[in-house]
């Protein structure tokens, strides 16, 4: 099955959720005013156009999707699970930048983006390692 991946951004009033450009005949789109809202959103696009597709008997090409997150979005997504303070301790990013990023005050640089998403992947790495008695 074709992966494709699906872009979570933070807009000015909410978050959108679309895929990146794909040889696909159909896209969709989603959005909300939470991440999980846009995600929510998307899939249901997804299904409705997969639906369509059937009624007109026309091929539907089914695929995986992945979902990236630009910094904002991860960032508003996880700042309840973490603080910015537990997140500086994952990532190496001072908080205030990353509160910064958050809000859309300053967008990270590319090596910020891989520094944060280095921290996060050891972290889950971790976390999944971790056994309890």
């Amino acid at each position: 099955m074709k992966k494709v991946r699906v872009f979570i951004e933070k807009g000015k009033d909410e978050f959108s959720a679309y895929m990146d450009d794909t040889p696909l005949d159909y896209s969709c789109l989603g959005e909300g005013q939470t991440v999980e809202e846009a995600i929510d959103d998307f899939n249901a696009a997804y299904r409705e156009v997969r639906e369509l597709y059937h009624s007109m008997g026309k091929y539907f090409e089914e695929v995986e999707y992945e979902f990236y997150y630009d910094t904002a979005s991860f960032l508003e997504a996880y700042g309840k699970t973490f603080s910015l303070a537990g997140l500086e301790v994952i990532t190496g990013v001072n908080q205030t930048q990353l509160g910064h990023y958050l809000h859309g005050r300053r967008k990270p640089t590319r090596k910020t983006i891989d520094k944060i998403q280095k921290g996060v992947e050891r972290f889950a790495r971790e976390l999944t390692a971790l056994r309890f008695a």
